[in-house]
């Protein structure tokens, strides 16, 4: 019979939040958190449900750091530095300890890499599907945060990364495509499983970039969501999508998969407007980080996306929706 809930928090969890003194020791009823005087605190949350989120035959530490960076990933949209995090836990009975142990080794190893802590949360016991709940506290100087509503006719549309390998990704680990290059569906399946939260290149990106989201539902969703905040509209050139190379070679033998590309979603890469392209360059190098123009900002609402002839392309979605 596996622990208890008490015997359960203090066994995985409490030593989550060893070192981080809001959390007192996950002892009380809650935490204390104390940014400084001139901080703003932001805040994100993020559901995942075993069958829905995850398709239930991942290791339980790629379940967990997923978790984690689809949160971190939201903070780095709004250029924050992550802080500390809550989290909630609804596992049936058939969670044995040794899922426990691995989740929370993979909540230890992104941690360490992300510089987070736990500070509390809740666990029970359900008779569904395993439900996992962050919510991640990230913080930055106060009126530093960039948000989608500041873009502008004039600006340009620059995206960080490849699009279009998490969505392909989860076709790949859902058994929906198959690669003659095993590699290659790794590589996808990976990026699925494990996004790369684009956290220092958020921060980095305070007043430089006029407004920004991160690529979670979609590349052309996303985009739409600043637009739409914005007031405005943007163009999109295909011609200029960053691709990888398994999306690429996907794309060269069925342009099908434009669709997919733009509109499937589980990037997590950073989608932003700026109007100084040499801006973003020198961002560029100092972060090493591939940043792409692929359109620009103008005053007709709605993204329009053209093919490689200057023509309007069509798309039945334009990303995830939530319902």
């Amino acid at each position: 019979m596996g622990k208890g809930e008490f015997e359960r928090i203090e066994a995985y969890f409490a030593p989550l939040a060893a070192g981080f003194t809001g959390a007192l020791g996950l002892l009380d009823d809650a935490a204390i958190l104390s940014p400084g005087p001139d901080q703003s605190v932001v805040v994100t949350t993020d559901t995942i449900v075993e069958g829905v989120h995850y398709i239930g035959d991942e290791s339980p530490d790629l379940i967990a750091r997923k978790l984690l960076r689809v949160n971190l990933s939201d903070l780095a949209s709004m250029g924050a530095v992550p802080y500390a995090y809550t989290l909630n836990v609804a596992l049936p009975h058939s969670v044995s300890d040794d899922w426990l142990e691995a989740f929370v080794a993979g909540l230890q190893a992104d941690q360490r890499e992300f510089a987070v802590h736990l500070a509390g949360g809740d666990s029970v016991s359900t008779r569904g599907p395993t439900v996992l709940t962050v919510t991640m506290y990230g913080l930055l100087p106060r009126g530093a945060e960039v948000r989608r509503s500041g873009a502008a006719a004039g600006d340009w549309v620059f995206v960080s990364g490849t699009l279009g390998d998490g969505a392909l990704g989860l076709k790949v680990a859902a058994g929906e495509l198959a690669l003659d290059d095993e590699r290659d569906s790794a590589e996808l399946a990976d990026r699925y499983r494990l996004p790369r939260p684009r956290t220092a290149l958020g921060v980095r990106l305070r007043g430089v970039a006029s407004a920004m989201a991160d690529i979670s539902d979609g590349f052309l969703a996303d985009l739409g969501h600043i637009v739409e905040a914005s007031g405005v509209g943007a163009t999109v050139d295909m011609a200029d999508i960053p691709l990888s190379r398994p999306a690429a070679a996907l794309i060269e033998t069925d342009p099908k998969w434009w669709e997919t590309v733009l509109s499937g979603g589980d990037d997590y890469e950073l989608v932003f407007t700026c109007g100084d392209r040499s801006a973003i360059e020198r961002v560029s190098i100092e972060t090493g980080m591939a940043l792409t123009c692929v359109g620009r900002i103008d005053s007709e609402a709605g993204v329009v996306v053209r093919d490689r002839d200057g023509q309007r392309v069509r798309f039945a979605k334009s990303g995830y929706r939530h319902n």
